[in-house]
């Protein structure tokens, strides 16, 4: 064993992580990788022992059992059609606005936000869906794909969220609380999106075209049914799991299971439900979780390493001691994320930093609720910015060739996104409420 600095330590962990991340390997393995060796060459073979307690308890956290149930629902209704009809209804509306068709995608991304929780699955619908029926009709390409990665993102923040059940037992507060702190902010994001989409078109005209009378004049009850069976089972959804949490009839864990049978008789309903389908989902189901879950056991052995060692104490130290104040200590820890999510998936943000960086929260006189919501807004831009940008990568993967959309063109249209999330975590910090508000009125 060798005796090191907690300094030492800090920095070789950390600078270790970034360079195995940056090799290309899957996080799981960069990040076990590190914390072994580390841990080895701390602790000897004790680190095996520290590494079974810090594993047991989050792959037995009840909490964290929601995960594979949000995931099982968020998959469940993609195979149900239900994204299909919300389009169609949405479309019927908006269509005839100059820009209309990328406020849809936005509205249709917020939708599924609150049903789906898996931004795999919404980017991916998103644009099967939009982004054909957008190029076709002459949007700028730019544009159409900026309003598909901003409103497939926003499934992550949107509760029921994967982000949201993982950071609750990180940093040991309510996920029910976390699930209403961030409605009002994923709402408001989206407004943001669309006023933007909605001034910029009107300003360049050039950018979009309106969608031929034609194609949108049908009666007004044909439209008004459309959009009432399109939209009453998402509410249905969002009701069973939210509404059961508001109410305080069931936690987390039970809600979901809640959302999952809930989605399972929609599916059916939809005239989906078969043997095909129900296979696939359960495989797509058990692969995501069980990544997400192998991430989680890598990145906590690798926590409890770096806590041990006293890493934990260097960060916060170095942190704390920024100037400013508590405001400029918060504004570090952000800046923090923010470079963190350049580079690093956002699993294995929030299972490594999380320990280390909540606690600082009462510290500061801040409201943990309000604290994690901020972080959880600010980890948005981490899908949206180059070189780890996942919404990025899964549009241009999933893209048909033919409509030409290249990587400059989805950067592009990303950027001014960015810059609105900033304003986003501007107004939470001037209107706290925005976020403490509805926790406030949960029952208990």
């Amino acid at each position: 064993m060798i005796d090191l600095s907690p300094e030492i330590v800090t920095i070789l962990m950390l600078g270790g992580l970034l360079v195995t991340i940056l090799s290309g390997f899957p996080l799981a393995l960069p990040i076990g990788t590190v914390a072994l060796v580390v841990g080895w060459l701390l602790f000897g073979p004790s680190v095996f022992s520290l590494f079974y307690q810090q594993i047991f308890s989050i792959l037995h956290n009840y909490v964290l059992l929601a995960l594979p149930l949000f995931v099982f629902m968020g998959v469940v209704l993609e195979y149900s059609g239900i994204a299909d009809k919300m389009y169609d209804a949405l479309f019927l509306l908006f269509s005839g606005f100059r820009g209309g068709l990328a406020i849809v995608t936005v509205l249709l991304g917020t939708v599924l936000a609150a049903c789906v929780g898996v931004i795999t699955a919404s980017v991916t619908m998103l644009t099967s869906l939009a982004l054909p029926a957008m190029i076709k009709r002459g949007y700028d390409k730019s544009l159409a794909a900026g309003a598909i990665c901003a409103g497939g993102s926003l499934g992550i923040l949107i509760p029921p969220s994967v982000m949201l059940v993982i950071y609750g037992p990180m940093a040991r507060i309510s996920v029910g609380k976390l699930f209403f702190g961030a409605m009002v902010p994923g709402v408001l994001l989206s407004f943001l999106y669309c006023s933007y989409i909605g001034i910029r078109c009107l300003i360049q005209k050039k950018l979009t075209t309106t969608v031929p009378p034609e194609e949108r004049t049908v009666p007004v009850l044909y439209k008004l049914k459309l959009l009432f069976t399109s939209l009453v089972p998402p509410v249905f959804i969002i009701l069973s799991v939210l509404g059961s949490i508001f109410a305080g009839i069931a936690p987390p864990t039970e809600a979901a299971a809640i959302g999952a049978f809930a989605s399972l008789v929609l599916t059916a309903a939809y005239g989906r439900f078969n043997w095909v389908n129900l296979r696939n989902i359960l495989r797509r189901s058990l692969s995501i979780s069980s990544m997400v879950m192998l991430i989680g056991a890598c990145s906590v052995a690798f926590t409890g390493v770096f806590l041990k060692a006293g890493g934990g104490e260097v960060v916060q130290e170095t942190v704390l001691a920024t100037p400013g104040g508590r405001w400029g200590v918060f504004a570090m820890v952000m800046l923090i994320y923010f470079i963190l999510g350049f580079f690093i998936e956002w699993l294995g943000i929030f299972f490594i930093m999380v320990p280390i960086l909540s606690p600082l929260a009462p510290m500061l006189g801040f409201d943990p609720i309000w604290f994690g919501i901020m972080i959880c807004v600010n980890l948005q831009m981490s899908f949206l910015t180059p070189p780890y940008a996942f919404a990025i990568f899964v549009l241009r993967g999933v893209a048909p060739p033919e409509l030409g959309v290249t990587s400059a063109d989805i950067i592009k249209g990303v950027i001014p996104y960015i810059l609105l999330i900033i304003v986003a975590l501007m107004l939470c910090i001037f209107f706290p409420q925005v976020i403490l508000w509805l926790p406030s009125m949960m029952i208990k």
